[in-house]
């Protein structure tokens, strides 16, 4: 058996090899930025021939010698080498060695990011996915599958790295972290970079095994990765691997080794050749020099056929660059009832709350985390209470201040059939969890091709009232509505909360749903409309449908006395509190969803009136309020009567904490009344 293992393990070194000689021998061809596995084969083979087809993995840009070893043909490797229309993982999108495989007899390796460490958060959210599914008896068969995350050493400096070490040891989850030191993260050297390797580091994750392994030998790789497989199928804990190897060939065809690498370095890594070693041991099992080259030969002409195969395959069609932002959503119309006879009226935060509880019910596979919405609190505001009590601290429970965990891991989940809804506190916290957003949860359906969509529903309370200051009070929507592959909802009333809700956990895309805090009790005045009939469990509103919240008197439209305000969540109630003082002159459109926006209906609003008012709580200055105004007014021109009004808060870079303050900086009924008159008569 070893024997027919080392010669396997020959065949797939030399085809790296080739590979990587033919595509520095054709740079005018191989014009795309790519890396190769030159000097770390052996350990990237071993991982390769070890994975089973019920696990997952998540690779970095340097894995194509894994990607061999799990049976692909260098031909399609070569295809996303070259961007063609037939690269199986991208359709010519993304970069090379950055797979997504959802292909029967290999492991799931979902999209992730070419940004080193990135796909630590990802991966590990797969594992815990994993762990959670086993252990709600959700997942057939007797397999233990694990996670195997692949990462460079100089990528765990990453301080997303650290969430995710902290999560997979607080949680015991199934996963290999395979750290592949090479001493070099670009032009800088291990020394320059880190005060310890990735072995040492990890000693301060307590429950995190460790070992190390001299990567450049196969059979002490294939056997330190055989154990390490063995103890997290087994123990159902994580475990990290630190393979030493060296860098033979460039760190990227864009990044050269002789601009900043010295002669005794490069003598230094070649006499770690894992080639060399390999053959060494070929030679004392028994092979034959001459059979040895004869593999050898064989396979470079075989990569050679395959490149000339992939210099002439197709390019992507140019109407494909239009494919797969988003995959299709079962949800296209409202369903259930808004209105049952005889509910009594809740508040916003309790809609949600049984929204949530609804799906939980009925959806096993579904679970709720983030930030003290665990059994002890149930939300700060109360938005998660009784739902661990209900079903458990499995399913319901309370994370560590890690929002890029958090949005991360949701990815993760997604890719082995959870379903997540995460909770960031604040608005004003997202930012350290828009890194994964845009990098990981935006890309991943597109730069897939649309096999791996990222099923996610991200909730974040917003929004200023009564003195939360600078930290708790902040609107953000434009900043997540500038990245593109997000879709973002944000309702006003309860029954909206709900059917938004439900559509959003039913939608395979990422959702960011935004809920605003002066709204969840309608104890702001003159927001009591945001209490509302409960839906019934069915109700369901898609997404990117407004709803006209109040309409214009015909006579007034008629004889130019109207105008739309086209606005969302607190806007809604300054604008109907403004409207009184105008009767039947103002129609009001609630937006709902902000991607996708619902252009048609405000464009048919615009011409109805000829006069429009954009109304947000954000400032005002480049946001989507604004970009929405100019698109309204440059598709509605020959309508006009008046410009296309935007009106959002003062251009400043936070909301004060004194109330006075507060109010002066933000909308007002008053002051969109002001807004209203001049519209109107002005």
């Amino acid at each position: 058996m070893q024997k027919a293992l080392l010669q396997q393990a020959w065949e797939l070194l030399c085809t790296a090899r080739a590979m990587a000689d033919i595509y520095d021998d054709n740079r005018p061809i191989t014009k795309y930025v790519h890396s190769t596995s030159k000097g770390h084969e052996a350990i990237q083979m071993a991982a390769g021939l070890l994975l089973q087809p019920y696990d997952f993995a998540s690779l970095y840009y340097r894995d194509e010698s894994v990607l061999l070893a799990l049976g692909f043909r260098p031909y399609e490797l070569m295809l996303q080498l070259l961007a063609k229309a037939d690269d199986p993982f991208s359709g010519g999108r993304t970069y090379y060695a950055h797979p997504s495989v959802k292909r029967a007899g290999m492991p799931i390796i979902p999209h992730q990011s070419s940004a080193t460490g990135m796909q630590a958060i990802p991966a590990t959210g797969m594992a815990q996915g994993v762990a959670y599914l086993e252990k709600q008896g959700l997942r057939e068969g007797d397999e233990k599958p694990l996670v195997l995350c692949s990462l460079g050493d100089g990528s765990v400096t990453e301080g997303e790295v650290a969430e995710a070490f902290q999560m997979a040891v607080l949680h015991q989850m199934p996963i290999v972290y395979l750290v592949q030191d090479n001493e070099w993260g670009i032009s800088a050297t291990g020394k320059e970079m880190r005060a310890m390797d990735a072995y040492e580091y990890a000693a301060g994750f307590k429950g995190l095994k460790r070992k190390q392994v001299d990567g450049t030998d196969f059979l002490k790789s294939y056997k330190a990765l055989d154990e390490a497989f063995s103890y997290v199928r087994e123990k159902r804990a994580p475990i990290l691997l630190h393979a030493t190897v060296p860098l033979l060939g460039h760190h990227t065809s864009g990044v050269r080794r002789e601009w900043y690498r010295t002669a005794d370095d490069l003598d230094k890594h070649s006499r770690k050749d894992p080639y060399q070693k390999l053959r060494k041991t070929l030679l004392d099992e028994g092979f034959w020099e001459e059979e040895l080259n004869k593999i050898e030969a064989e396979m470079r002409a075989k990569v050679a056929a395959d490149f000339k195969a992939a210099v002439a395959a197709p390019i992507p069609a140019d109407e494909t660059l239009f494919l797969h932002e988003f995959a299709p959503t079962p949800i296209t119309a409202e369903q259930g009832e808004r209105q049952p006879a005889g509910r009594e009226k809740v508040v916003m935060v309790d809609a949600a709350l049984h929204a949530v509880e609804e799906i939980l019910r009925k959806h096993p596979e579904a679970l709720f985390y983030g930030q003290d919405v665990g059994r002890t609190l149930g939300g700060v505001f109360r938005e998660a209470a009784t739902l661990a009590d209900k079903f458990g601290d499995e399913r319901v429970f309370n994370t560590p201040i890690q929002e890029a965990y958090l949005v991360g891991s949701t990815a993760g989940m997604s890719a082995v059939g959870t379903k997540p809804i995460v909770e960031i506190q604040f608005a004003d916290y997202i930012w350290t969890g828009v890194n994964q957003l845009v990098v990981e949860l935006s890309k991943s359906c597109y730069l897939s091709n649309g096999q791996f969509p990222v099923q996610s529903l991200i909730r974040v309370p917003c929004g200023a009232y009564g003195g939360g200051g600078p930290y708790h009070s902040g609107c953000i929507e434009s900043a997540i509505l500038s990245v593109r592959g997000i879709k973002v909802v944000y309702p006003s009333n309860a029954a909206d909360m709900k059917g938004l809700m439900k559509a959003a956990f039913y939608d395979p895309n990422p959702v960011v749903m935004f809920e605003h805090k002066g709204l969840y009790w309608s104890k702001v005045p003159g927001t009591e409309g945001a209490k509302t009939v409960e839906p019934d469990e069915d109700y369901i509103v898609p997404l990117g449908k407004g709803r006209v919240v109040q309409e214009a008197m015909p006579h007034k439209i008629e004889h130019g006395e109207s105008c739309v305000v086209i606005t969302y969540g607190m806007g809604v109630y300054w604008a109907l509190n403004a409207a009184k003082h105008f009767p039947g002159s103002v129609e009001i459109i609630d937006l709902r969803t902000l991607n996708p926006v619902d252009e048609e209906l405000c464009r048919a609003a615009v011409e109805r009136h000829g006069k429009a008012l954009v109304l947000t709580e954000e400032q005002l200055q480049n946001s989507f309020a604004e970009a929405l105004a100019h698109r309204l007014a440059k598709a509605c021109f020959r309508y006009l009567d008046a410009p296309v009004d935007a009106m959002g808060a003062e251009n400043l870079p936070a909301i004060p904490l004194n109330n006075r303050l507060e109010q002066v900086m933000l909308p007002t009924a008053e002051k969109v009344q002001a807004r209203l008159d001049a519209l109107l008569h002005g």
